[in-house]
């Protein structure tokens, strides 16, 4: 008999997948945009791989060296910090727990061949949704939604968090001056978007 892998790498056919926005992401300008532009701009960051690694006690160092190997990122230690570059981020979203993303179909299974057994992967790449919101107002409508600090001298880009939003829960992570990228589970999706979109219409909103 052959012998059934440990792990099976399900990456997002991104050619024949369907985002959960799909009918309702409609691009434009809304709600009270100013002269000088739109205050947020909206987008879904569709068909990325994620995982979720989580370490076992006492190896974190070991788990955070094998991220590094999979994707390039040298992470650091203090909670809620993490790195990003061009195709891949991670941060750290509880102890020895780390929200790894990017856009090869093969990270996942890197990930986890990495890891070996100092922790597990699981792959969230078909149960998460991710939003970017950025623009000059970003903060100002997030702000409305979770009650943290979205300042710089709080969140340094790369780093992020999990949080909730009443019943939805979210995992944000800073990813430009002024950029956030926020993973949400694909069946509140949806409703998250109304929700930012309805938040975003006093600053104003551009849909890309």
């Amino acid at each position: 008999m052959a012998e059934v892998p440990s792990f099976i790498a399900d990456p997002v056919l991104r050619d024949h997948a369907a985002s959960p926005l799909a009918g309702h992401l409609v691009l434009g300008e809304f709600g009270a945009v100013s002269d000088d532009g739109p205050g947020v701009v909206l987008s879904e960051r569709f068909g990325l791989a994620i995982a979720e690694a989580a370490a076992w006690n006492g190896v974190e160092a070991k788990l955070r060296a094998a991220i590094k190997t999979a994707t390039g990122l040298a992470l650091k230690t203090a909670p809620g910090t993490g790195t990003m570059k061009k195709g891949a981020s991670a941060f750290n979203i509880a102890p020895g727990r780390w929200l790894v993303s990017g856009g090869t179909d093969d990270l996942v299974a890197a990930l986890d061949a990495a890891a070996g057994e100092n922790g597990t992967v699981t792959d969230l790449s078909h149960g998460r949704t991710v939003i970017r919101i950025d623009g000059p107002k970003s903060r100002r409508v997030l702000s409305k939604l979770f009650a943290i600090d979205f300042a710089d001298a709080a969140m340094a880009k790369g780093d992020g968090f999990a949080t909730v939003h009443h019943d939805i829960f979210a995992q944000i992570q800073r990813v430009g001056d002024d950029a956030f990228d926020v993973y949400v589970f694909r069946s509140f999706a949806l409703s998250f978007w109304h929700l930012l979109c309805r938040s975003a219409e006093e600053v104003g909103y551009r849909v890309d």
